[in-house]
């Protein structure tokens, strides 16, 4: 086999659904739900079999770049890395990779995977690749269908129709979610749970896309034709991209063309589109209990805890989901998906930060987090990545006091350059020009006192920055 699969990783969701431990500024393809390694970095892994695939695209946003190659360097992989300049779902964002596929290759198969499934069968899954690949060379858009495990109403299904070649078929018919009796239906008739992931040739995908709507494939193409780069990013035009119609790809194109063909999969797939998947997907110990971080269970059973820090106590229940970070805690019931989504609605309203932010903000030099705070003052906790130093900046309504704890700073206040050791300290006083960096192997921690009358973000005027942020 000559030809290779361009990966296109899909990694610009937001998703709450797995609030409060995902939110919008770090969102659950990132998180270390399963172990050491995110979902994002396990869909990288499996798609880094040299013998099928080529070099990745990941397509994300603004908001997320930084972590992007932050988690590629953990598992030493590179990618090409296009940024949306704004969400317009899976129909645009698709055919955008397509342009840049094919641009870099008129041939180009492409794989467009969610970065934040779950598949715990790599070889499987790989095999339904090489199934599939004869297929996409022909001309079909060759999505994967799932054997369904139970009669899930959370996911869509596919109608398999006449056989195309080996395991690959026609797709007689996609349906939406189902209830439950129709759901004990399709498993009964065959059909297959749709992964909501694709292979195809670049060039028909766009074909496909442009017979039911041209001007958006023309945007998206000129957004990519007009792309400029960026710190090695390369950044989708804004005008022409953000002119594409926000559509899924499933409504876009694969419920009206005729070329889309299925393959059956057995790879343990999931979705992670709840906290009951995250349950099904963990270790359990013999009444069902499952646990990420330090729980405690007495007479209860089937539970599902993550905890960040706190010890997270239960008794004499069944069924729930307590999920506690360091400024929510959700408990639910187990099986009620949309019960959380509603929730996560009606915080939106009372309650926005704690869907959008957390309490530990990542930034492309390290991250920091908030310790306490009051109406003169505000403590951080601030850990800085070797080599990684913060933007060249000043305050007008605070002065800062950097206590290093750990490691080594380099720390410029106006003409002073000076290097500051673990248990010593420096002041940095309103209006100062400063910049705070680590020129050491290990990462620098440091507890910074802020006094003042405010200490907003936008009391950060940047006069020089490595990451070229405004």
């Amino acid at each position: 086999m000559n030809r290779r699969i361009i990966p296109l990783i899909m990694c610009g969701g937001a998703g709450t659904r797995l609030w409060p431990a995902s939110r919008e500024v770090h969102p659950k393809q990132f998180l270390s739900l399963f172990g050491a390694r995110s979902t994002f970095q396990d869909t990288l892994l499996r798609v880094s079999d040299a013998d099928l695939f080529e070099r990745p695209v990941i397509i994300t946003n603004n908001a997320y770049r930084f972590m992007v190659l932050e988690q590629l360097a953990e598992i030493a992989l590179e990618a090409d890395v296009l940024l949306e300049p704004m969400r317009r779902d899976s129909g645009p964002a698709i055919a955008a990779g397509a342009a840049f596929a094919e641009a870099r290759d008129k041939d180009a198969i492409v794989l467009a995977l969610a970065a934040d499934h779950v598949v715990s069968d790599t070889p499987a899954f790989r095999a339904a690749c090489r199934e599939g690949l004869a297929a996409a060379e022909a001309g079909h858009i060759v999505t994967f269908g799932v054997k369904p495990e139970r009669a899930a109403t959370e996911y869509g299904y596919i109608n398999p129709g006449e056989a195309i070649s080996g395991k690959v078929h026609a797709v007689a018919k996609f349906v939406e979610k189902p209830d439950p009796a129709t759901a004990a239906g399709y498993v009964e008739a065959g059909y297959l749970w749709n992964s909501g992931n694709f292979m195809f040739r670049a060039v028909v995908l766009t074909d496909e896309y442009r017979k039911v709507d041209a001007e958006s494939v023309q945007a998206v193409t000129d957004a990519v034709t007009k792309a400029g780069t960026d710190l090695g990013f390369v950044k989708l035009d804004e005008a022409a991209f953000g002119s594409a119609k926000s559509i899924s790809i499933d409504y876009a194109v694969m419920e009206k063309t005729a070329r889309a063909a299925v393959v059956p999969v057995a790879c343990g797939w999931s979705d992670v589109g709840s906290w009951h998947a995250v349950w099904e997907l963990s270790g359990k110990d013999g009444e069902g209990n499952a646990a990420r971080g330090v729980a405690v269970f007495e007479d209860s059973r089937n539970c599902n805890v993550s905890t960040d820090r706190a010890l997270v106590a239960l008794e004499g229940v069944d069924d729930l989901v307590v999920v506690a970070t360091q400024d929510a805690v959700l408990v639910s019931r187990q099986q009620d998906a949309n019960g959380l989504k509603r929730l996560v609605a009606k915080l939106k309203t009372v309650a926005p930060q704690v869907t959008e932010d957390h309490i530990r903000v990542h930034r492309p030099w390290g991250s920091y987090q908030s310790v306490d705070n009051g109406d003169r003052h505000q403590v951080k906790r601030i850990i800085v990545k070797p080599g990684g130093r913060l933007s060249l900046q000043k305050h007008h309504h605070r002065a800062e006091h950097w206590i290093v704890v750990r490691g080594t700073a380099q720390v410029t206040v106006n003409e002073l350059v000076k290097t500051v050791h673990e248990n010593e300290s420096i002041y940095i006083p309103i209006g100062a020009v400063h910049r705070l960096e680590n020129p050491g192997k290990i990462q620098l921690e440091l507890i910074e006192v802020q006094t003042g009358s405010y200490f907003g973000e936008d009391d950060i005027i940047r006069i020089e920055d490595d990451y070229k942020r405004s």
